[in-house]
């Protein structure tokens, strides 16, 4: 275990070293580099109990990890965001917890959790602090990321790697696997009268493993543009419609005519912007349109005129396109995207199809 934190604490201080030299940095990187330096302390604190007193002490990661992700994932997807020394604030349970820890000394043993001593209110509100903390910060961090994607396909024909925030989205639900998964070893360390560290073990495990998913994403993760960023979230889409059946129709009419017959579905760098510009109908009523007429998002309904194109000119067997070239010629930005989409659409590789 000793071994483990002393990995922990080098290589989150490594990483923060990385990110607070990263040119250009933005608001999302001053936060994460912050966020991976609290984790090397947390892991030095962890290191220096086994060095002291022989083991652990009761403090929380969670309390650390929990607003951190919150408040990298908000910097991220929310349009400008700035620093504030009001954020701060949300590290306040965790400093107060982890000043209690070493003021009383409280051990980290759960087979005497709800003993009823003199030290039983402070790990009760230690235990509630945490919970709270998981069910408040937890789903509001996923919320976000799962608003941004969708704001993406509704924008975007094209998305890059790094707009759709897939990293982080595996991050925020693989935390919530830990968290319940660390819950559940608590409750049987508890009940079962196992080796009562297995909690502590696998907290900083997982702990570490995470470390080193977020100094390598996040040292790639570059500042999203604004008009990727939606500004709302609306609960009940389209509950308020201005449109009727018959504009709704004329609508799905204009989209379906200028994508077929200008074929803009080549532009790789097509959005909704450029739709709403030339069609002369705000964004709101496009994505109404399209998500409740034509029953598609903005993303996959120009990418599958382009997979439609692919197809056509994967079956001639006249064509010598190489079939990389064919995906540019049918309007994918790049080799990933045009692999990705083309499979998910067909369930094949464009070679696969070719051969078929």
């Amino acid at each position: 275990m000793k071994t483990l934190v002393w990995i922990g604490f080098c290589q989150a201080l490594f990483a923060a070293l990385l990110m607070f030299t990263k040119k250009r940095s933005s608001a999302s990187d001053k936060i994460l580099s912050a966020w991976l330096t609290l984790l090397s302390i947390e892991f030095l604190t962890c290191g220096l109990d086994y060095e002291i007193f022989n083991e652990p002490l009761l403090s929380s990661s969670f309390l650390l990890f929990n607003p951190a992700l919150f408040l990298y994932i908000k910097s991220l997807t929310v349009p400008n965001f700035k620093l504030r020394l009001v954020q701060l604030l949300h590290l306040l349970p965790y400093l107060v917890f982890e000043v209690f820890a070493y003021m009383i000394q409280e051990p980290f043993d759960l087979t005497n959790f709800f003993e009823h001593d003199d030290r039983f209110i402070y790990r009760m509100s230690f235990s509630i602090a945490n919970v709270v903390s998981w069910l408040v910060y937890n789903p509001i961090s996923i919320i976000y990321v799962h608003k941004h994607r969708m704001n993406l396909h509704n924008e975007q024909s094209t998305i890059k790697k790094n707009e759709n925030l897939g990293w982080v989205l595996f991050v925020s639900i693989f935390y919530v696997v830990y968290c319940i998964v660390a819950l559940l070893l608590a409750g049987t360390v508890y009940f079962g009268k196992l080796y009562p560290l297995i909690p502590h073990i696998y907290n900083y495990s997982i702990l570490l493993f995470l470390v080193y998913v977020l100094s390598f994403y996040g040292l790639y993760q570059t500042k999203l543009p604004a008009k990727l960023l939606s500004k709302e979230i609306k609960k009940t889409p389209y509950k308020n419609s201005s449109l009727n059946e018959e504009m709704k129709r004329t609508i799905s009419k204009m989209i379906i005519e200028y994508i077929e017959t200008q074929k803009a579905y080549l532009n790789p760098d097509l959005s909704m912007d450029i739709l709403s510009s030339d069609l002369k109908v705000p964004k709101y009523q496009l994505t109404e349109v399209l998500n409740t007429v034509i029953g598609q998002n903005f993303f996959r309904f120009v990418n599958k005129y382009r997979v439609d194109a692919v197809k056509k000119m994967l079956a001639d067997s006249n064509n010598k396109f190489s079939i990389e070239a064919i995906g540019f010629e049918c309007g994918f930005a790049s080799k990933t995207a045009f692999y990705s989409v083309f499979k998910d659409f067909t369930g094949k590789t464009p070679l696969t199809y070719r051969n078929k």
